[in-house]
């Protein structure tokens, strides 16, 4: 791995390190999801990086991708379990990682029972590993807790540009697997709920990525297209950021994409049994036979 690309690797571990914490201090009664998340996006480019993908700020029984609407009111209460799931790009070079917090309350255990699964990967994991491996470390870690790891969302390898790629790192042993690279980076994030322990996918989509640069008939279906192309590459984007940018008319651009599939739509993740879920995650950097957490 050439220096400036490993430099560009941990720089962008470091700004998701810094943005989650952000996205975790915020977390209070009465805090709007809106304001958070734009809080991350500012700190985010201030820092010289751009999004990986839009902040997730999933609370309760919501898992993942969730990102909040333009006009979004939502407030976060006591007691709510929130994940905030952040990432940044550094010339595409990207870091992902989470971290939850139980709203206005010390030491809740489904909380601490996801960050100490993950705490446990960090302790074994080393590259070209059996993923089996870390599969059963997460698993024991959580049901040994009382909970249950989410068996259908798991860790991933990261790439340039490329966010999902190459191995699934599951939160379940009975998962049969594969294993880790030995060169690059992969994340690996431990969902733990008090539910079944399967999410689905709820009607509500707020997050896209492009998937195809398809002809458009409209001119602003076609400006959209560019923009995203240019802005974004193939990363997920927020369907704020277009109507930030275009205008309201773009939420009718943004289906007409989806519908001759330019666009692929990332659905709200829901716990099925309505659980509570909790998520903490973190990036990791294999080089040499080394490992470096680079969102530690």
């Amino acid at each position: 791995m050439e220096s400036e690309e490993k430099e560009k690797w941990l720089l962008a571990g470091r700004i998701g390190k810094e943005i989650r914490e952000l996205g975790i201090s915020m977390c209070v009664p009465g805090a709007k999801v809106l304001e958070i998340a734009e809080a991350i996006e500012k700190k985010t480019v201030e820092r010289g990086a751009k999004p990986s993908f839009p902040p997730n700020i999933s609370i309760n029984q919501i898992a993942a991708h969730y990102t909040p609407k333009y006009d979004d009111k939502t407030e976060l209460r006591d007691g709510d379990i929130v994940k905030i799931d952040v990432g940044a790009s550094v010339d595409g070079y990207l870091s992902d990682t989470a971290a939850s917090v139980a709203v206005n309350e010390n030491g809740n255990k489904l909380v601490n029972a996801a960050k100490e699964a993950l705490d446990a990967v960090v302790k074994i994991i080393k590259p070209g590993m059996a993923i089996r491996d870390i599969s059963t470390v997460i698993d024991n870690t959580i049901s040994s807790s009382g909970f249950s790891p989410i068996v259908n969302l798991g860790g991933h390898g990261i790439g340039r540009y490329s966010l999902h790629e190459g191995e699934f790192i599951s939160n379940s042993k009975s998962y049969s697997g594969s294993f880790l690279r030995k060169e690059g980076v992969v994340a690996v994030e431990p969902f733990a709920t008090n539910g079944g322990g399967y999410v689905i996918d709820s009607s509500e989509v707020q997050i896209y990525s492009l998937v195809s640069n398809k002809s458009v008939r409209s001119a602003l279906g076609r400006e959209i297209s560019k923009y995203v192309l240019e802005e974004y590459h193939e990363l997920p984007f927020a369907k704020r950021w277009i109507i930030s940018k275009f205008g309201k008319l773009a939420e009718i651009e943004i289906r007409n994409l989806v519908a001759i599939g330019a666009l692929h739509e990332f659905n709200v993740l829901k716990e099925k049994d309505n659980g509570l879920v909790s998520q903490f995650e973190h990036s990791f950097l294999f080089e040499d036979g080394n490992v470096t957490v680079t969102t530690l």
